[in-house]
């Protein structure tokens, strides 16, 4: 039963913890493998980590001291050590945008049923002098009409405070917390660490900006049909040369089954500017049409002397620049690569394709 006797809840509550700890590690690996399923499957957020904790034992009994005890007491209410410390599971869920944090919020609402919620992006925003991390924090519970991805469930009588952070947010709190004696800091120590906060903040805001502003650029090159140029006519500059955003649509078209990831065409395209700082969006587009067919021939070749090898879509780009002009893209290939593709095309191909002076 409750009391207002502080030692004896103390020892109880070591107690319970003690006898229950491997049952409350087991409820969080289990929460963390729901919300990192749920996660996963609706895309709700692009998520850096999910990761659980059981909050030390001791810690939790500082905590009930900080916040509670004296009130508690002050008011003769009796109590029970363990009824205060809503996070004695936690959930840590980091986001890398600042906006995915409210995606992944409501997908957690629609599965659990809510305890409470604290938003700390709103307390920290609605104070001028005030500093700290921003984030949601919220109390949940399994919702028992929930069908739920994974097979083992956690007790239902178990519930845990889940974090959800941006990225940046994340790094602020880690320092946030190493700063000491935050009620008694100098003013002056409070405003260098408000602009710190306010720097963090700006991070946040401009790396959601330049997100957004790729994805805009890539949407563009997408739905830009590819448009040869006439005779004589003159080639815009920036806007018709091949960049790491028209590359993926133009090399999807050929090859949509293979997955472009955005650092290796990054890197690809580079490699392709180094060699041909003027290669149009026109040019790469007749460069594969033209002579994707004798490469895949070639490719088919090597691989059935050998089935282990690769030669991905990457690959047979390069040997199709190799074959569209040989004189400004003389070190796309390897010179054992190139060698070997020529001896194959003088003994498999009487008319290989037309080699661009």
């Amino acid at each position: 039963m409750a009391s207002l006797d502080f030692e004896r809840e103390k020892a109880l509550f070591r107690k319970y913890y003690d006898t229950n700890e491997k049952r409350l590690i087991g409820a969080k690996d289990s929460f963390v493998d729901i919300v990192r399923t749920l996660v996963g499957q609706t895309g709700a957020g692009a998520t850096t980590k999910v990761e659980g904790r059981v909050k030390e034992k001791e810690e939790c009994i500082k905590k009930f001291q900080r916040k509670y005890q004296g009130k508690l007491e002050a008011d003769e209410q009796p109590y029970q050590v363990r009824d205060f410390i809503s996070d004695l599971i936690g959930v840590r869920i980091v986001c890398l945008y600042e906006d995915e944090v409210p995606v992944v919020s409501e997908l957690l609402q629609r599965n659990f049923r809510i305890l409470n919620v604290t938003d700390k992006t709103s307390a920290v925003e609605s104070t001028e002098d005030s500093f700290g991390y921003k984030g949601l924090h919220m109390d949940l519970a399994l919702d028992p009409e929930a069908a739920y991805p994974v097979r083992n469930l956690p007790p239902a009588d178990l519930c845990f405070e889940v974090q959800i952070r941006s990225l940046i947010q994340d790094a602020w709190s880690m320092l946030d917390h190493k700063i000491k004696y935050k009620k008694s800091i100098p003013v002056d120590l409070k405003r260098r660490i408000n602009v710190l906060a306010a720097l963090f903040e700006l991070a946040d805001r401009e790396f959601k900006e330049i997100r957004n502003a790729t994805s805009d650029l890539m949407q563009q090159a997408t739905v830009t049909q590819i448009e040869p140029e006439a005779p004589g006519q003159a080639v815009s500059a920036g806007t018709k040369t091949v960049n790491a955003f028209n590359f993926v649509p133009i090399a999807a078209h050929f090859f949509r089954d293979f997955v472009f990831d955005d650092e290796k065409v990054d890197d690809f395209v580079q490699d392709i500017l180094e060699q041909n700082s003027t290669l149009q969006k026109a040019d790469l587009h007749r460069c594969l049409n033209e002579n994707l067919k004798v490469v895949r021939e070639y490719r088919d070749h090597i691989l059935a002397e050998n089935p282990e090898r690769t030669f991905s879509a990457y690959t047979s780009i390069r040997h199709c620049l190799h074959l569209y002009d040989q004189e400004k893209f003389a070190r796309i290939l390897s010179r054992r690569n190139r060698e070997r593709f020529v001896a194959w095309l003088k003994a498999n191909q009487p008319a290989p394709a037309t080699l661009q002076p």
